[in-house]
């Protein structure tokens, strides 16, 4: 069975909300390692400005700190970033594909929908963490049923399977991504809810940025409902955890200090 590591890759203070962290996915199987979203990267950290402008770094309120790099994680992990094979993108937002560039050799997985927005250089995302080309694979629709949803196998041949499931409405081509382990499933839905309270609330304050950030508000919506039919039906078979939930990051990471 394919092992799960959790990373938290990066950390955003946004002034009146909760702190939020990046977290990401290392899949071990063997040798081999693949990611699920790369967080913010050592070119981030080390050219911020130059790379992602100072009005992105104000308005996400992005923390650039070495040691919070997927590289960094995974070396503090005994493991070697040389080892990852395969990202798997959930989409390509500057704080899930920043670190894109750390791992060249890496095949980048997503889905068309989400690639063709990214290589049409939509305004949402930065170009400069796609400039070093990456090798791409993109997965259009498919007719595989995952708990009532699409699901688009990923092709990283690990011994678990990886499923893409598309979430859209964050953006266009918004993917989850789903982990099997023996019976039961591990689902990172990537931004489809910013806060784990979003499953049970529609007027948490940070649905108000929800709703601001997505490419169509109406998908988001129905995507949210979704999550909340699995967490209802399924809360047996399927494990949940969103990208910027601090409450869902193992207890190893501590709570990022606030300036």
């Amino acid at each position: 069975m394919t092992t799960i590591h959790h990373l938290n890759c990066g950390t955003l203070l946004v002034p009146s909300y909760p702190t939020v962290v990046c977290h990401c996915l290392l899949l071990q199987d063997g040798d081999q390692l693949a990611l699920i979203d790369t967080g913010i990267g050592l070119k981030d950290v080390r050219n911020l400005v130059e790379r992602l402008g100072q009005s992105l770094i104000d308005q996400a309120g992005f923390q650039f700190h070495e040691s919070d790099t997927a590289v960094r994680r995974i070396e503090a992990d005994g493991l070697s970033p040389r080892d990852v094979r395969h990202v798997v993108l959930t989409h390509g937002d500057p704080d899930h594909a920043g670190g894109l560039a750390d791992f060249p050799r890496a095949i980048v997985h997503t889905s068309r929908e989400e690639h063709a927005q990214i290589d049409g250089s939509q305004g949402r995302y930065v170009p400069t963490q796609f400039s070093h080309r990456p090798s791409w694979k993109a997965y259009g629709r498919s007719t595989r049923r995952w708990f009532g949803l699409e699901a688009r196998p990923v092709d990283v041949g690990f011994t678990s399977e990886v499923l893409l499931i598309p979430l859209f409405g964050h953006t266009l081509g918004h993917c989850g991504v789903a982990i099997q382990q023996e019976n039961r499933w591990l689902l990172h839905v990537g931004d489809a809810y910013y806060l784990r309270a979003e499953l049970t609330t529609d007027d948490h304050p940070v649905s108000v940025i929800a709703a601001q950030r997505a490419d169509d508000d109406a998908q988001r919506r129905a995507s949210l409902e979704h999550l909340r039919r699995l967490v209802r039906d399924h809360r047996d078979e399927v494990n949940m955890i969103g990208y910027h939930d601090l409450s869902e990051l193992p207890s190893q990471y501590p709570l990022p200090l606030r300036r």
